[in-house]
């Protein structure tokens, strides 16, 4: 690991126990080079390493910020979860979970999907469009965008199961966080066949996640569509 990347790190660190607040103004660059013993340069490869992470922000002419997450409020573990964050087989664990897969393919990432990836556009990602199943029942649909540069060796087989298990233990990678925004929605007619709702007024909650891992890489870009009367969303926020 690389010394800015510690840096990032043991600050991440601090968000998270409280020792930094949302909306608090960081220390000084050049206090947090005599901090970390570091350079100008190390500090500023720290300081955006924890913007891509969404973790701070920078104000023009006022300095760097800790960004207020979950309204303003710290999670436990630093980022409000849902159902998603450790997979949602494992969310279910101890049920059955299956996947209807309606697609599964490589796509040329456009304008909107690229900058949500951090990468070029036009280049080949994976997209990935399936309906979650707990005991045979529909909960949620995947709609899903990774890139392909180190997400590698994808199957069906994988897909059908749990991505975020494939990743962890047979790519090796740690997964860190997700960045979410939740809203409400009514579904399409083809959500409506997946999701098994028919002409009943339900409506989905959507969840847009970018998520991250350890190393400060995106590694996924979803909207997930859920049935209002299966999705449950959970927060620990302490003061």
């Amino acid at each position: 690991m690389y010394k800015y990347e510690i840096i990032a790190e043991d600050i991440q660190n601090k968000i998270q126990a409280g020792v930094y607040r949302a909306d608090e103004k960081l220390p000084q660059e050049m206090e947090l080079c005599r901090q970390y013993d570091a350079s100008r340069i190390t500090i500023r490869e720290a300081m955006e390493l924890l913007v891509n992470r969404g973790l701070i922000t920078k104000r023009r002419g006022a300095g760097t910020f800790v960004k207020a997450i979950s309204g303003g409020t710290a999670d436990t573990e630093g980022f409000t979860r849902s159902q998603q964050f450790g997979g949602f087989s494992r969310d279910q664990e101890g049920r059955n979970v299956t996947s209807d897969v309606h697609a599964f393919e490589l796509v040329k990432a456009s304008a909107d999907i690229a900058e949500k990836l951090q990468i070029a556009e036009g280049v080949f990602i994976c997209y990935i469009c399936r309906t979650r199943l707990v005991d045979r029942m529909p909960y949620v649909v995947e709609y899903t965008y990774m890139p392909t540069d180190f997400i590698t060796g994808m199957t069906e087989d994988v897909v059908k199961s749990s991505i975020y298990t494939y990743l962890e233990q047979e790519l090796k990678l740690k997964i860190k966080s997700a960045h979410r925004i939740v809203r409400a929605d009514m579904p399409t007619e083809e959500e409506r066949d997946w999701l098994a709702i028919g002409e009943k007024q339900i409506p989905v909650l959507e969840v847009e996640q970018v998520a991250y891992l350890d190393d400060g890489r995106i590694f996924e870009y979803s909207k997930s569509r859920h049935r209002a009367d299966c999705f449950e969303l959970r927060s620990v926020s302490v003061r």
